[in-house]
């Protein structure tokens, strides 16, 4: 566990992420560890990201899994979201092979020890980001998935919490059936 009373430049994170077998943000100066997922978690992101990677190949758009670092500057935080889509290539970090700038849209798997920064914390410096655009914050122990979508007026929330409904992506122009989510998942 990487102490939090110690601050860490930049550089130094990148050095400890690079060995580390878990991962972990860095939080302008602080490394903060990310806690392991569980099945339920696994299985839906990877539902989400294999969908996306079918529905969208052949376009000029591209799902990425949660092993790339997403950068926000403008916060000095390099964070990993568990799905992120990109409109063309991905604009890498001073040209770093670890490191994104510009999702379009960005998917989180709520888990109860990070569903309240996801909503909050992450949301809000995630704005930040210029291309960002949608924004999937999918529960594990039920079918509901909340969308933010970015308008001229602001971020507009849609609420799904059945298994025949689907998802409109606007920005990447399909649909994401909620059965496809959950496929394979019990709910206890």
């Amino acid at each position: 566990m990487i102490s939090t009373e110690r601050r860490y430049s930049l550089d130094e994170y990148r050095v400890i992420e690079e060995k580390a077998e878990g991962r972990r943000e860095y939080r302008n100066g602080e490394i903060v560890a990310i806690p392991g997922g569980t099945l339920k978690h696994s299985r839906i992101g990877g539902n989400i990201f294999a969908f996306l990677k079918f529905l969208l190949r052949d376009t000029q758009f591209e799902p990425i899994n949660s092993d790339l670092r997403l950068w926000i500057p403008e916060y000095r935080r390099g964070v990993y979201a568990d799905v992120m889509i990109f409109e063309g290539e991905p604009q890498l970090n001073d040209n770093r092979n670890d490191e994104v700038l510009n999702p379009i849209v960005i998917v989180e798997v709520l888990s109860p020890s990070t569903a309240d920064y996801d909503r909050q914390g992450k949301f809000r410096i995630y704005r930040s980001i210029e291309s960002f655009r949608e924004y999937l914050l999918v529960e594990q122990d039920e079918p509901f998935v909340e969308r933010y979508s970015k308008k001229a007026e602001g971020w507009l929330l849609s609420d799904f919490n059945s298994l025949e409904q689907s998802i409109s992506l606007e920005s990447v122009k399909i649909e994401l059936p909620m059965a496809e989510i959950y496929r394979g998942v019990v709910f206890e």
